[in-house]
């Protein structure tokens, strides 16, 4: 339901920050962002998205959901909006359990919400990343 222009400014928010200053060449476009169970979330300054992650439903023989592709434009750093697109995710989980890949840096940030490492570090296109899930909870 997303119209075509917000569409393409998330989808550069995301190329800008996961692509050109990570210099890391993937496809982000990954077929996940039009399935009927994924989620946006976004924040914007002057009238462009500023912050963003998206929310899958796991499938529907699961509870569980995955958050990824959570981005801050360089010049929003430090102005807590990661912290809000991730109190507004959790929101919508509930208390459904739910993973993320975590890189690396930020586990202690994805520790405040409790998701907890579930596995080693590995190297997602040369990037470090933990394995992070939350449990459901009643």
């Amino acid at each position: 339901e997303l119209d075509a222009y917000t569409l393409y400014a998330l989808l550069r928010l995301r190329a800008e920050v996961f692509v050109v200053e990570q210099e890391c060449a993937y496809l982000d476009l990954d077929g996940l962002d039009t399935d009927p169970g994924t989620r946006h979330l976004w924040l914007e300054r002057a009238g462009e998205p500023i912050a963003y992650l998206r929310l899958l439903a796991a499938g529907p023989d699961s509870d569980e959901c995955r958050i990824g592709r959570v981005v801050v434009a360089k010049a929003a750093r430090g102005d807590g909006l990661a912290s809000r697109l991730m109190t507004a995710a959790l929101d919508l989980v509930g208390g459904r359990a739910c993973t993320l890949n975590a890189q690396s840096y930020l586990v202690g940030f994805y520790r405040r919400y409790g998701f907890v490492p579930t596995g080693p570090e590995y190297l997602e296109d040369g990037i470090p990343h933990i394995p992070m899930a939350r449990a459901a909870r009643r």
